[in-house]
């Protein structure tokens, strides 16, 4: 069985004194696309937002529990955020391009790295515009505003400006719940040809959606992990694995 990448240990979260997230548990998988599903609330973007640290920016987030990731807690004082947030990168629901050029969106982490070598940094940002599926489209326009692309490529520079940087894990808040349909299958079809890569985890109110691209599909309600395992069983035959076996790795 292929080791897990990253393990999600009893976590519970709270903001001051509402609870959130009630004793979650959950592996995942390299090379494998994870949806999280689930209505408005459920605790989907809240555990998004545990693994990469993100809920440290609100102060009265409190954690317990562990995510175990390289043989280490993420929230062990050990833990370097700035580099932890490289290797788990994330994607926000709404486009956030910077207001710079196309190039200088993607390249921004390796400048943050302090690499200036142009050749570097030329190749960075075909590779990653290419890994991201818009590269024919901008291809000419590298050096104009990200602000005046559609959304959906507003969408896909962001993806590639987290891809330039070589992360192991894609964080997936929402991705396409702003484009058309369009748009959106093309960030699909992208994320299945990325999946080869990276560990994905991609939060989605779209069924559909997930039925399509993830390979295993988690199911939230009230901060609680109601079901977790195989898509594929989850959407033809529910019945067919326990959800506490998946949980403890049993389906590689």
């Amino acid at each position: 069985m292929t080791e897990p990448i990253l393990q999600v240990k009893d976590l519970s979260l709270f903001y001051g004194k509402k609870q959130s997230l009630f004793d979650i548990n959950m592996v995942f998988y390299p090379g494998e696309i994870t949806a999280l599903i689930g209505p408005s609330g459920s605790g989907k973007s809240t555990l998004l937002r545990s693994i990469n640290r993100m809920n440290d920016l609100v102060p009265s987030a409190k954690v317990t529990g562990e995510i175990i990731y390289k043989e280490r807690d993420v929230y062990s004082s050990k833990t370097d955020i700035v580099v932890l947030r490289k290797e788990i990168g994330m994607v926000f629901q709404q486009p956030n391009p910077f207001p710079f050029s196309i190039y200088e969106n993607v390249v921004y982490g390796l400048r943050l790295k302090g690499i200036k070598d142009k050749a570097i940094l030329d190749e960075a940002v075909e590779e990653s515009l290419k890994a991201a599926n818009i590269w024919d489209e901008v291809k000419d326009i590298l050096h104009s505003s990200a602000l005046g692309l559609s959304g959906g490529q507003q969408q896909r520079v962001c993806i590639a400006r987290v891809l330039a940087v070589k992360p192991d894990i894609l964080l997936l808040d929402e991705p396409t719940s702003a484009l058309d349909p369009i748009s959106a299958g093309k960030i699909e079809t992208m994320l299945l040809e990325l999946k080869e890569h990276y560990t994905i985890l991609i939060v989605t109110h779209n069924m559909q959606q997930a039925s399509r691209i993830s390979d295993r599909t988690a199911f939230f309600l009230d901060g609680k992990l109601i079901e977790y395992n195989q898509t594929k069983k989850i959407f033809l035959d529910p019945q067919e694995q326990s959800t506490s076996d998946y949980v403890t790795g049993k389906f590689g």
